[in-house]
């Protein structure tokens, strides 16, 4: 280990009626083979049997309480406010930490980091591996200082709440989180955090990220009110993004909003599913195609493989009837749900244009 050996790490779980994964998170959280942790579990005002559980602990756990439903911010909030650590892990109660996580966040940690962000496994309810891990593809989670590619492209690849283990200096700089992103704290956190210092990735995955019927934001199903969700939430953050930086001095591209796939990939499906209560009005398939094409080929890092291959999904959703292309959306945002002929088929696709 390096010389932050004897940092004190917080591992603050926030729960809502996960009765039935809870004990999984605080059991990886007690399980860690770095053993200078605190464990808050914030309970927020869950009706199942989420509190005995977590009474269960005793004085392993820091238990919160809480008398009425905040949401994710409320529970980020309280739990932070009762912490410790200078590094701080936000494990969302139906996920669940590797053993050796905060060990290996350990070794790469500095004090001037703003955070160190690492790759979830995904898996399902029963916590079977669904071969793939968060985030999708081989690319690289992003490093150094994103703050740049924040303003470049409004975005950058990194994890959700899991996966991220982050400086306390940094999160006094945003925090306390206020009730307009009392459903998206882990997206408020992963915009402004980067402002704070260098991000240090991993590539490996030290957490499981679990797939299950009543995850508010794992895709166990395609639905334009989803998909919706989806879109209301990134008009949010890039209004965020604008003003942070703003208010640090940096100017911002007209076009940002355009230049990050991942809002227009969520667009394109939102539209498609659910064009009368899309919340862009403005939107058009021909003008979603056209601009995730021109973000593919003018923004992104991708090699030429992936742009071929993405430029073909942006026309097949785009263009095709709805049947069709909501196959094409299932199958790209849930892998676990592609036929085997699918991806025999961009196997195919991806050795026709090496």
């Amino acid at each position: 280990m390096n010389n932050q050996a004897n940092q004190l790490v917080s591992i603050i779980i926030n729960n809502y009626n996960y009765e039935r994964f809870i004990s999984d998170a605080i059991d990886s959280a007690l399980s860690q083979t770095y053993q200078n942790i605190e464990v808050i579990v914030v309970d927020d005002c869950s009706t199942d049997n989420s509190r005995e559980i977590v009474a269960g602990y005793g004085d392993k756990v820091i238990p919160i309480f809480h008398q009425e439903n905040g949401k994710q911010a409320a529970a980020f909030n309280s739990g932070f406010a009762r912490s410790k650590g200078d590094i701080i892990i936000f494990l969302d109660s139906d996920d669940y930490l590797f053993p050796n996580a905060v060990e290996r966040i350990i070794t790469v940690w500095k004090p001037d980091l703003a955070k160190v962000h690492y790759r979830l496994q995904v898996v399902d309810t029963f916590k079977k591996p669904l071969g793939y891990s968060y985030p999708q593809g081989t690319k690289p989670l992003a490093s150094g200082e994103v703050w740049r590619a924040l303003l470049e492209v409004g975005g950058y690849p990194g994890t959700p709440t899991t996966g991220n283990a982050i400086n306390r200096k940094a999160l006094a700089e945003v925090f306390p989180i206020s009730d307009e992103y009392k459903l998206t704290a882990d997206d408020y956190l992963s915009t402004l955090i980067p402002f704070y210092g260098e991000v240090v990735a991993i590539e490996e995955p030290l957490a499981a990220y679990r797939i299950h019927t009543s995850n508010q934001w794992a895709l166990n199903t395609v639905s334009g009110d989803r998909f919706h969700r989806f879109v209301r939430h990134d008009l949010q953050n890039y209004q965020l993004l604008v003003h942070k930086a703003k208010e640090l001095g940096y100017e911002v591209p007209r076009d940002l909003e355009e230049r990050s796939l991942g809002r227009l990939w969520s667009r394109m499906a939102s539209l498609r599913l659910g064009p009368q209560t899309h919340p862009v009005p403005s939107d058009s398939p021909i003008s979603l195609v056209y601009k995730g094409i021109r973000s593919l080929w003018k923004y992104s890092e991708f090699n030429l493989k992936k742009r071929l291959i993405y430029t073909l999904w942006f026309i097949w959703v785009g263009l095709l009837p709805l049947p069709l292309a909501k196959l094409a959306i299932s199958w790209f945002y849930a892998p676990h749900f592609r036929p085997k002929f699918i991806k025999w088929t961009l196997t195919r696709v991806r050795a026709i244009v090496s």
